[in-house]
């Protein structure tokens, strides 16, 4: 127990930014390589959920602070939102449209499963551990788990309202987010495997992929069309639009943001006083708009690509907060975790059965709502860059519902368990 205080190894971020750069690097090196050993492994293992995993153990073996570092902070407030610009510069929204009422339902299971998966697995969990379920006043277990629904159908914000909301304590919620994050990568480890199956579990629901192939052909053959070598001046105009709408979605926030606290306080409880929420929402409003202009040009000189490798040091900063180990500290309230996204899962699946609905719809549902606007593209590109913006408009999507399904979860929650 004294070892999980000890002081970390490493409590320098230009150190542990270093290493993580290494670690995609290496990662990146060798699911490119031609050597037979290395294509079957990465076969099996996704290079993503790589991304993830190994910066994970710099938290598990306490050899970084991720309390005190500002890594995660500078990925998702200036790297994320540029990164949503320079992957929505070269969309084509009227395909996105044509993809159908699936997405939407897809997603709206993946809500269903988090709001009734709640109070089930509190239930279940009661008839073998009562004890792991129950709690008074702030201690109660529901009060903490309500923080959870709210991550896992909107995001932070939505997290953060649910804290104010029901004030459970500060040791309830620091094991309320220790399950949120574990429990949330591990789904997300499962959705990563699955796109390595993407055509057999197509097969399985009967799905109809073509949709989502011809926006990824159109978007390619654009692509082609428009490519050219670039030059240090298109590198820094690309730069300078991910980073200028960046910053111009951080000005708008620091004044919108406080407008709804101070003017329109009905919003509060829904998560729209928060900024990372107005930045996230201009910044893809702003990308989106700037792909009717000619900017949108710059993606033949790599503009999504760079947004890519934005992602990928966001992918690693999100896995360097990921403590494997925790869950063996809180295995009964882990328990409940992984029974909730079970049935969240469950629900997807027999859903995508019903409707025939694409593997692609199911994980970006999914992610849209557990993962948010960090999780959402980065799934989505996994299958094709160019659909990333399905995942960033589901997750918007997530942020502006997430709070009134958490609410209502909560109060299920709250009944399951006799409080």
């Amino acid at each position: 127990m004294e070892e999980s205080h000890a002081e970390p190894l490493l409590t320098n971020d230009a150190v542990i930014f270093g290493i993580l750069m290494v670690m995609l690097a290496v990662i990146f090196k060798t699911a490119n390589s031609k050597h037979p050993g290395w294509k079957k492994f990465y076969s099996v293992v996704p290079m993503l959920l790589l991304c993830y995993f190994l910066p994970s153990l710099l938290n598990t073996f306490n050899l970084v602070d991720t309390e005190a570092s500002q890594i995660y902070f500078v990925a998702s407030r200036y790297l994320l939102p540029a990164c949503l610009v320079l992957l929505t510069l070269s969309i084509d929204l009227k395909e996105i449209m044509k993809l159908g009422p699936k997405a939407l339902i897809m997603f709206f299971a993946a809500t269903l499963g988090i709001i009734i998966g709640g109070p089930l697995s509190i239930l279940l969990v009661s008839v073998i551990a009562p004890d792991v379920v129950g709690g008074v006043g702030p201690d109660a277990v529901w009060k903490g788990m309500s923080t959870i629904a709210g991550s896992w159908i909107g995001g932070g914000a939505n997290q953060a309202a649910m804290y104010i909301q029901f004030e459970p304590s500060p040791e309830l919620y620091s094991v309320s987010i220790t399950v949120d994050i574990i429990v949330a990568e591990l789904c997300l480890v499962g959705l990563l495997i699955g796109i390595g199956k993407e055509k057999q579990i197509n097969k399985f629901f009967k799905a109809d992929n073509t949709a989502i192939q011809h926006l990824q052909e159109k978007m390619e053959n654009y692509s082609l069309s428009i490519a050219r070598m670039p030059s240090v001046a298109d590198l820094m105009i690309i730069l300078g639009i991910g980073f200028g709408v960046t910053g111009l979605a951080h000005f708008l926030s620091d004044y919108i943001a406080p407008f709804v606290t101070t003017h329109i306080p009905q919003l509060i409880e829904v998560g729209l006083d928060s900024k990372f929420f107005w930045i996230v929402v201009l910044s893809t409003t702003i990308g989106i708009i700037l792909s009717f202009t000619k900017l949108r040009e710059y993606e033949g000189a790599g503009a999504s690509k760079i947004g890519t490798i934005f992602i990928y040091v966001l992918v690693a900063s999100i896995g360097m907060k990921m403590d494997v180990m925790a869950i063996f500290d809180n295995l009964g309230f882990f328990l409940v975790g992984f029974i909730w996204m079970a049935i969240h899962i469950i629900i997807l699946i027999i859903t995508a059965k019903l409707i025939k609905a694409p593997f692609f719809y199911l994980a970006v549902g999914s992610t849209a709502n557990v993962g948010g606007a960090a999780s959402a593209p980065v799934v989505a590109a996994a299958f094709h860059p160019s659909l990333a913006t399905v995942g960033v408009l589901l997750a918007v999507l997530g942020y502006a519902l997430g709070t009134y399904g958490a609410l209502f979860c909560a109060y299920l929650m709250r009944f399951a368990s006799g409080g």
